[in-house]
């Protein structure tokens, strides 16, 4: 089981970028899916979470900026980022609370990172 994040890059004050992150393997469910990020000398912190009935909670910082959602179909949520800051530069990281397989449960699960820079 794992977690493939996708979708990074460079992003312009005010524009736009969607994230990706993928559960690959032979998934029964998904709990919750979240996205983090770490910037340089920071720690990481939590941008967005979706749980299983797609109900979401944010950050104050991307509250209205950014929109989490999640194709349980697909087993994979996405991370909607409009109006970007500078300050929205960061590696950001998905994550998954369990992820259940037929034959165990995975929790805590985390994808690689996918480098964000807002620059003009």
């Amino acid at each position: 089981v794992q977690l493939q994040a996708s979708g990074g890059g460079l992003g312009q004050p005010g524009g736009s970028l969607r994230l990706s992150c993928a559960a690959t393997g032979a998934i029964f469910s998904i709990n919750a899916m979240d996205w983090y990020r770490q910037a340089p000398g920071k720690q990481r912190e939590l941008v967005a979470t979706v749980n299983s009935l797609r109900t979401t909670v944010y950050a104050d910082s991307v509250k209205g900026r950014f929109t989490i959602s999640r194709d349980n179909a697909k087993n994979t949520a996405y991370l909607q980022m409009n109006s970007l800051k500078p300050e929205d530069t960061a590696v950001y990281y998905c994550h998954a609370d369990s992820i259940k397989t037929s034959y165990r449960i995975y929790p805590d699960v985390w994808g690689q990172g996918t480098q964000v820079t807002v620059s003009s």
